[in-house]
């Protein structure tokens, strides 16, 4: 690029400080007019968030209101906990979930692994949901109150059954002659077996010796001494 005021015999290189200055302030306001149409969609685009997000709140209200949720109330079944521990099962892709590994939950349809999950999960409220319940408890009145204070009373003024000591006294000594004899049965066949036992052995050698003897010619291997 020719530059005026420049002689045409110098060889140097020479740039249009002006050009370069007019071409970098395009660019830079070029930048910034792309940066305000994002800014601008990007507004838009939250308000359409936001919009959609109140008409999902709204909705969700909506259908709370028409689902009618009874109040919390105490669970009437034990919880199985204990009922198979300690058992081994054979899982395959046959087996019904309820026959599976771990805790099953027939409201939810889910596996639990452990107890203590097991149990925050049926007092969660996601379960209670799917039971027909609220997490909302049903608040006591004046009179209930006042009931159940008289019936803890009533329980407190109940006459505990006298302690007797003669009949325990009693009960303790017929156990003990209960135990005695069956210690004294137990020695008895103990010692029984035991002669048992013995004449079988001795018979056995009995048995012996007479053949010896008959093989050898003797009459026995008796003592000569009368």
């Amino acid at each position: 690029m020719s530059v005026p005021g420049v002689r045409c015999d110098d060889h140097r290189r020479r740039w249009d400080v002006r050009e370069f200055e007019r071409k970098a302030s395009d660019r830079i306001e070029n930048l910034r007019s792309v940066k305000k149409k994002t800014n601008t969609t990007d507004e838009s685009d939250d308000d359409d968030d936001n919009d959609d997000d109140d008409e999902k709140q709204k909705q969700r209200k909506s259908d709370e209101k028409k689902i009618a949720r009874t109040l919390l109330q105490a669970r009437e079944c034990k919880v199985d906990l204990e009922s198979r521990l300690g058992k081994s099962v054979i899982v395959t892709k046959a087996t019904a979930p309820s026959d599976a590994g771990g805790y099953y939950c027939n409201v939810c349809d889910c596996i639990v692994k452990d107890s203590i999950n097991f149990l925050d999960h049926i007092n969660g409220k996601k379960h209670q949901r799917n039971m027909g319940m609220s997490m909302r408890v049903e608040r006591s009145n004046v009179d209930q109150v006042r009931k159940r204070i008289e019936l803890n009373k009533a329980k407190q003024n109940e006459v505990e059954k006298e302690y007797n000591f003669d009949e325990r006294m009693k009960e303790l000594k017929e156990e003990e002659e209960k135990m005695k004899a069956q210690r004294r049965d137990k020695k008895k066949d103990g010692k029984k077996r035991k002669l048992e036992e013995y004449q079988s052995t001795n018979d056995n050698d009995n048995g012996v010796e007479d053949d010896m003897a008959a093989v050898m010619g003797f009459s026995g291997f008796g003592s000569s001494k009368k």
